[in-house]
């Protein structure tokens, strides 16, 4: 079950068909014995983990990667070289200085000078079973020994073929090619590429358009970016794009532009239950099985956008596992290695692909591929990964650490009153800041940033969206980490407001 936390201290309700509910017996035990620490105030939860952070530095020292303390220099001169020649994504250079990373370790970051931070955001949504898990470790080692790299263009690899056959496996039924390329954006423009060749070859060449969400969502290639809408990224790209039709995410809403445009659409793109990087937007409940139903009525493909949602991010290992939907296509990224190397998958079904048969001479070719495609170290982390999923039960971990984290964000930031709205589904979540519930901080203050940047002191990454700040842990993480990330977000969020307070006289 997908909740909104109001700020006020209300029953939470559903939002949408995600099902993160779990009645076992084993839930509620787990649950009891977290209680004491929930009913707790962050500040004794912070002594208690202050204490054990002391100790674990301690053992850490005495047991680290030498390479980590042997190897670096000072923060100032990585730093300083970092500022001279890289340019980061996403990152305005002129207000920003590097943290400096250089290892890894379970669910923690570790800089330069031996700093741990859990790795709030999973190193941006990817990583699922923590950094340097043995098991991806030794898959890759042993995958290097074997070959590095080989195109996918004309020739095959083993990795790719069995990783191939565990996708097909796993996806949703009807779903039985993949045709790999290097990440999620990519991942969405073979889709969008596949599904408009596909009508044209069946003769239907007025289906030119696609219908995608309002704040959608679905890379930053010029094809993504057209089927995207959150105007801060791509307003300015305007005059590159191909036109989209937009649609809000309600059934009245999704029904009349299936009335209007449905004659024309190629297909409807999507991310299914929750628009990650909108600010983890919830649908309703039915969105995504009626937005099925009526891709049925009217000859649209459904492209289902789970390069975050993929991989038991919300519960499941896919999101449309829990409504019972199968789309066309399933575009997958960021977890699929694990979150170790650059690879990504568009599954489709059989009867698309067989439209792309015939001879060379019918130029029915799918002509697109990228240099790294399938390559077989990211193919191997991949496989990896999926064996993690059996042998650790990673998908009958989760509904507790879901419950869990509900739990801890209802108590500590479910009635704060700079909190407008706490959204989740699975462990992706988006916390809303605001003045109030009905009112957002002005802009020019970035309390969000601030907040991220704060929340630092304690040990923890984050990053966020506007004034959302979002919390999207490994798979891998613990219950008393899951506590450990909700009192920090809680502690740095205060102390930015006491000190725009102490500064202005107000809080803003």
């Amino acid at each position: 079950m997908s909740v909104v936390i109001s700020r006020r201290e209300e029953p939470l309700r559903s939002a949408t068909e995600c099902d993160e509910s779990d009645t076992s017996t084993g839930t509620h035990l787990r649950l009891a014995a977290m209680s004491v620490l929930l009913r707790e105030p962050c500040v004794a939860f912070f002594g208690a983990l202050d204490r054990r952070i002391h100790r674990d530095k301690k053992a850490a020292n005495m047991t680290a990667n030498p390479s980590v303390s042997s190897t670096v220099t000072t923060l100032s001169d990585w730093a300083a070289r970092d500022l001279r020649c890289l340019w980061h994504p996403f990152t305005q250079q002129a207000e920003w200085q590097p943290l400096v990373i250089v290892a890894g370790d379970g669910n923690h970051l570790i800089d330069e000078h031996g700093q741990r931070y859990l790795d709030g955001v999973s190193s941006l949504w990817a990583n699922l079973h923590g950094h340097r898990h043995p098991r991806l470790n030794q898959a890759i080692a042993k995958q290097l020994d074997q070959l590095a790299h080989s195109t996918l263009l004309g020739l095959s690899h083993p990795a790719s073929i069995e990783l191939g056959e565990r996708l097909v496996a796993l996806a949703p039924p009807g779903l039985s090619r993949v045709f790999y390329s290097d990440s999620g954006s990519t991942s969405v423009e073979v889709a969008l590429k596949m599904a408009f060749q596909f009508h044209q070859h069946g003769g239907d060449t007025k289906r030119q358009r696609f219908l995608a969400l309002h704040n959608a969502y679905h890379g930053d290639t010029l094809g993504s970016v057209s089927v995207g809408g959150i105007d801060l990224f791509h307003r300015l790209f305007a005059p590159l794009l191909f036109h989209t039709e937009r649609v809000d995410p309600s059934l009245p809403a999704l029904e009349a532009a299936f009335a209007i445009h449905g004659s024309t659409l190629a297909a409807f793109v999507v991310e299914p239950l929750v628009q990650g990087a909108a600010g983890m937007l919830l649908q309703p409940p039915g969105f995504l099985r009626r937005a099925r139903e009526l891709c049925d009525q009217h000859g649209v493909l459904l492209i289902a956008d789970e390069v975050a949602t993929g991989f038991g991010r919300t519960g499941t290992m896919f999101a449309c596992e829990q409504v019972g939907v199968a789309p066309d296509f399933l575009c997958v990224a960021k977890g699929l290695s694990g979150g170790y190397l650059p690879l990504a998958a568009t599954l489709t079904t059989e009867p698309i692909y067989q439209r792309f048969l015939g001879r060379r001479s019918d130029l029915k070719t799918f002509f697109h591929g990228h240099t790294f495609t399938g390559n077989p170290l990211g193919c191997a982390a991949a496989i990896a990964s999926l064996q993690v999923f059996e042998e650790e039960q990673v998908l009958a971990s989760l509904p507790s650490k879901i419950a869990t984290l509900r739990a801890a964000l209802a108590t500590e930031l479910g009635s704060h009153r700079h909190v407008r709205e706490v959204r989740q589904c699975g462990l992706m979540v988006g916390i809303e800041l605001g003045q109030n519930r009905s009112h957002s901080f002005p802009s020019e203050l970035a309390i969000g940033a601030r907040v991220c940047e704060q929340v630092r002191r304690h040990g923890v990454i984050l990053r966020p969206l506007g004034d959302v700040v979002v919390l999207l842990p490994p798979l891998s993480i613990t219950h008393e980490e899951l506590l450990q990330l909700v009192c920090a977000t809680r502690r740095a969020l205060d102390e930015v407001l006491a000190s725009l307070l102490s500064r202005d006289g107000q809080t803003p």
